[in-house]
């Protein structure tokens, strides 16, 4: 019975191959399974993967130097304008060695594109270099040229301080001749003051320069019958031979003739009259920290001009050296938003060559304090002093005498006086502008502040700096104090301020009471 319950080996070894192949198929079935799980890619899976891909590539950047070389640099959408004008602008794309650089020189790039002001657009795209050379990328450089190369705008601008009007107008073509060249025309009309009528064209490269060169002709007339009896008009030449972010170099050559249709001109006032050559060179150099122009609440920004007169040959030449400059400082206090303003300006003029101590120095060349502009926002040279009205402080003499008809044929003395402005000019302040409690006027920026100015202008040509002495110069300081709300602008800070006269002297035009002010930092 054993024997019959016991099976041949060939039947167990055939099951046993039967079992081990259903066994296979299953593990094919389940692999299968698993296979078509992984095929099926939903779109959050790829934002996942992708997202994860660019992490790590952040990641690299950010934590280790990617070595990388620019293959080439393609440029497109330049219909009229030349290629070299572009490439010179990007020069910085072609000497990057990594990634990091090439983000920088083309961030750097497009900025300079857009500031040449002939595009619209300006796009910088970084692709992978050909496949035969690993570590590789090809720039493409995408710009828009402007549709309308023609350009306006006009605007009529008051200055109440001065309770004077304008008219303002320009037009600018861009890329005339497809060199990047900005041609511009521009008109002004004061109908108390200034008329200026200019034309002009800027060229980002001339021939092997790296900067900008730009030539301006303008005719000006200025109207200073009110303050100084006097009337200048000129007719110039401007060449800016440097333009970058902390120099500037230019030359001017204008003939400008000074006049008195008043006939009431002081003594001084009339010796000046007449035809003058003025050629002179200029060189600023500017630094600008501060984190607002209109507002300032931290950084410090510093001016320094430096003028040579007197370089053409000609013995109509006015020939001087005029320096200044000017310094500011912004300190948060750390509530409120408050912050201490401070600064201190300075010039000095005066002229050169044979006999130039007895020599005065020329009338518009000289230094003019008053006016109500913000000393915060005028950076630039000793200028402003609140409380005080435009060119109403320093030298002055008084105007010509005016015969009357009266019954006893005496003759009367007008009590105004001609404001001559002065060769050494020195001010000071100090601002603390601080936030107002109410929401509504915090969100619009609109605070208050209190100041304090001083200011002195003294002459020192004509052998006047012999009498010149530390005691006269401390008396010649006038001063002003106030408070005010100020509303702070894209284009403009204007100031509601009232100002105390501190310390004034017998012929200034001071005053007492409320101000308005109008001020820009272009």
């Amino acid at each position: 019975m054993a024997k019959e319950d016991e099976k041949p080996y060939s039947e167990i070894d055939e099951e046993e191959e039967e079992e081990e192949e259903e066994a296979e198929e299953e593990d094919e079935e389940e692999d299968f399974d698993e296979e078509e799980e992984e095929a099926v890619v939903t779109p959050e899976s790829k934002m996942r993967a992708e997202r994860a891909r660019m992490e790590g590539v952040f990641h690299r950047i950010s934590s280790e130097r990617v070595p990388l070389r620019v293959h080439d640099v393609l440029i497109k959408g330049n219909k009229k304008t030349k290629e070299s004008v572009i490439e010179a602008e990007i020069q910085a794309l072609k000497t990057a060695t990594s990634v990091q650089e090439l983000l920088q020189a083309a961030t750097i790039a497009n900025a300079r594109l857009q500031k040449l002001d002939i595009f619209d657009s300006v796009n910088i795209t970084l692709d992978s270099g050909p496949p035969e050379l690993p570590g590789t990328s090809n720039v493409v450089v995408q710009v828009v040229e402007a549709k309308n190369p023609l350009t306006g705008d006009i605007g009529v601008f008051t200055k109440p301080e001065a309770r004077s009007w304008s008219l303002e107008g320009s037009l600018k073509f861009k890329n005339l001749f497809g060199y990047g060249d900005l041609w511009d025309g521009s008109l002004s009309y004061g109908w108390d003051q200034t008329s200026e009528i200019s034309a002009g064209v800027s060229l980002p490269r001339f021939m092997r320069l790296i900067t900008p060169v730009m030539a301006r002709v303008s005719l000006l007339s200025q109207d200073w019958l009110k303050f100084s009896s006097y009337k200048e008009q000129s007719l110039g030449l401007s060449l800016g031979l440097l333009s970058t972010k902390n120099h500037d170099l230019a030359y001017n050559l204008s003939w400008r003739t000074l006049t008195d249709p008043s006939q009431l001109a002081s003594r001084s006032i009339r010796r000046q009259l007449g035809h003058g050559l003025l050629s002179h060179l200029k060189y600023t150099f500017k630094i600008d920290k501060r984190n607002s122009p209109l507002r300032p609440t931290k950084g410090f920004a510093f001016v320094s001009a430096s003028q040579v007169g007197g370089l053409f040959p000609d013995y109509r030449s006015l020939r001087f050296i005029r320096q200044e400059f000017d310094l500011r400082y912004a300190l948060p206090l750390g509530f409120a938003r408050a912050a201490l303003n401070f600064g201190v300006a300075g010039g000095v003029i005066f002229p050169w060559g044979s006999d130039f101590k007895n020599r005065p120095t020329s009338l518009p060349d000289r230094f003019f304090l008053g006016g109500n502009s913000s000393p915060v926002c005028t950076l630039g040279g000793p200028t402003s002093l609140l409380g005080f009205k435009t060119r109403g402080l320093g030298p002055s003499e008084p105007k010509r005498e005016v015969k009357t008809n009266s019954e006893d044929a005496s003759s009367d003395t007008t009590s105004e006086r001609d404001f001559l402005g002065g060769d050494l000019a020195v001010t000071a302040f100090a601002d603390l502008s601080f936030d107002l409690p109410l929401k509504v006027l915090r969100d619009s920026n609109i605070h208050a502040h209190a100041f304090a100015c001083a200011g002195s202008l003294t002459k020192l040509t004509e052998n006047s700096f012999r009498d010149f002495s530390f005691q006269k110069y401390k008396d010649s300081f006038r001063s002003s104090a106030g408070f005010g709300l100020i509303v702070p602008t894209k284009l403009f800070r204007m100031e509601v301020n009232y100002c105390y006269i501190l310390r004034q002297h017998e012929n200034d035009r001071a005053k007492t009471g409320v101000q308005f002010s109008f001020s820009s930092p272009i």
